[in-house]
């Protein structure tokens, strides 16, 4: 059996370094982040703060979705994001929520939500019957995401998707760092209690849509609290990531912001 090759200490920080480096990264900036954070070495914020911040996603896709379009809301959760549309941009709306006291919540905004399992499929939905098909934050907690994904792209002409990025550079440095499971402000579960069932990167995804038959129309990263066009660099420097999808056979004329 072959042996591991050791790597003294300072061989390891110094690849660290190097890594950083090469990324871009400014060290001083990093060490000034994590002292004025003061939770731990990665600043990582608490649950409540991660759930009750500014949702960035919401704005892009308020700027994505065309007026008087028809919305389905994959994973709508209470709906928050459906009340938004249908108040600023009249769309028809449309949610699928599994927990039902979500649902419960949802339809007392005055949103339609079925309560199904997306695991299951779309089955009762007709090819193309939507504009637009949303999926928030939610495509690393089902059990089949490729499967998820080729069904939102058959009912809808438009898919949007957005993901926490689990390659960020705090998750990184945390896992090699701490070696616990990484807590970020966009992950800000403890493993034993995390929806999170498969955890991606950016770099995953976008390889992955050939499998299915997708191509990306336009792709968008948060990183540090700014939104920008997805780059290559994103898959280090991102919290999280939303991409607007269509079958690769197709051309969408419009899509995007």
């Amino acid at each position: 059996m072959t042996q591991a090759k050791a790597f003294p200490e300072e061989d390891t920080i110094q690849w660290l370094v190097e890594l950083i480096h090469q990324s871009g990264l400014d060290l001083n900036l990093l060490k000034k982040t994590w002292e004025s954070e003061g939770k731990s070495i990665f600043g990582y914020a608490s649950p409540t703060t991660a759930i009750h911040g500014p949702r960035w996603d919401h704005a892009l896709i308020q700027k994505i979705v065309t007026p008087g379009s028809r919305v389905l809301d994959c994973g709508c959760g209470s709906g928050d994001l459906l009340v938004e549309l249908i108040r600023d941009h009249h769309v028809l709306g449309q949610g699928i929520e599994i927990d039902p006291v979500e649902v419960q919540i949802a339809v007392q905004h005055g949103v339609p939500v079925l309560q199904a399992d997306l695991d299951v499929g779309l089955d009762g939905f007709g090819d193309d019957i939507f504009d637009f098909v949303i999926l928030e934050r939610t495509l690393q907690t089902v059990h089949r995401p490729l499967d998820v994904l080729k069904e939102m792209l058959r009912v809808g002409k438009v898919v949007i998707a957005s993901f926490p990025n689990f390659a960020h550079w705090r998750n990184r440095l945390q896992l090699f760092l701490e070696g616990r499971m990484p807590q970020t402000p966009s992950i800000p579960y403890d493993w034993y209690e995390t929806p999170n069932i498969h955890h991606m990167t950016i770099r995953d995804f976008k390889e992955s849509l050939q499998i299915i038959n997708a191509q990306i129309v336009e792709g968008y990263a948060r990183s540090g609290g700014l939104v920008h066009p997805c780059r290559d660099s994103d898959d280090l420097t991102a919290e999280e990531a939303l991409f607007v999808l269509c079958r690769s056979t197709e051309y969408i004329d419009g899509a995007g912001i």
